[in-house]
């Protein structure tokens, strides 16, 4: 499909109704035939050579957009190397529309430096220490007024080892499971299907209540959401046969070599531009030239124009 035709698909898309309505056989069936139509299969196709990632060209912005369309995330190699000025990922994010990145409890003025954190109280959790990372997507104990849709990474400098992440389009997820039954997808979209049980400290204080949610929803503008996390101690599932049985099958097709979960090891200068694609990270280990040091920022808009 060429440009044309693919812009044209998207400023037509919802003519035949949603394609996540799941009595909407027809929207769905040509929203899938597009989505998959010559659908990346190796990371080293999601992955643009770029200059200065502060000032894109307009072909180096045309070719990441095209790719967030079509995979929901895209890889940039600029040449900044390690330089850790924080503007790099920043001014990056504006070109795609996003000024307000989520500032956690974690984040300087909304950019969070994932690193080894030692005995702070970030060291309490996890994207702050070595150990690995499970499937999940960004912020899914957030609000659900508070969602977050765009997620961007940017690498200063890797761990002399390890530290490889997984990524996979949470639409790629939504088809496998809906193909195998859409009874699967309607159990995930209740309002209850997930809890996100209480984060307390030490001292007793309650930082964030229970959370309840969806793993799939549709924003407003008609895209898909999602919210998951593969880690059994952060989440309690609604007891229902159909539920376990979705989630077994989304938790087995994370585990396996599909074409469609890509694996790579963000390099200086490298970052993910994504619109919160699920994806884990390998443990890592470290030496004195070799710290690992990665920029988060995380937004609730969407990318836009993607």
């Amino acid at each position: 499909m060429n440009s044309i035709q693919t812009e044209k698909y998207f400023s037509d898309k919802y003519k035949l109704g949603s394609p996540f309505d799941l009595d909407n056989d027809v929207a769905y069936h040509a929203w899938l035939e597009h989505k998959m139509d010559d659908y990346p299969q190796n990371i080293e196709d999601i992955i643009v050579e770029i200059n200065d990632p502060r000032k894109l060209s307009g072909v180096e912005y045309k070719v990441i957009r095209d790719l967030l369309k079509k995979t929901n995330m895209a890889i940039y190699a600029g040449n900044t190397g390690d330089d850790p000025n924080k503007d790099i990922p920043d001014k990056l994010a504006q070109q795609f529309g996003l000024f307000t990145p989520d500032d956690n409890r974690g984040a300087d003025d909304g950019i969070t430096a994932l690193r080894v954190a030692g005995d702070e109280w970030r060291g309490e959790y996890i994207p702050y220490t070595n150990k690995p990372i499970h499937w999940h997507t960004d912020g899914y104990y957030n609000t659900l007024h508070n969602q977050i849709n765009a997620l961007f990474l940017h690498c200063v400098s890797p761990a002399a080892s390890g530290g490889e992440n997984a990524l996979l389009d949470h639409e790629i997820i939504y088809i496998r499971l809906r193909q195998q039954n859409p009874d699967y997808i309607r159990v995930l979209m209740q309002d209850d299907v997930m809890m996100i049980p209480a984060n307390i400290s030490k001292e007793g204080e309650i930082i964030r209540p229970d959370r309840y949610g969806p793993v799939f929803s549709i924003s407003a503008a008609g895209d898909l959401h999602m919210r998951y996390t593969a880690r059994t101690r952060s989440i309690e599932w609604k007891q229902d046969p159909l539920v376990h049985e979705a989630v077994a099958l989304l938790h087995d097709y994370l585990h396996t070599d599909s074409p469609y979960i890509y694996r790579g090891t963000l390099q200086s200068g490298q970052g993910l531009i994504s619109n919160n694609v699920l994806h884990d990270r390998s443990g890592f280990d470290e030496d004195k030239e070799h710290k690992r040091l990665l920029y988060r920022m995380r937004y609730y808009q969407r990318i836009a124009n993607t």
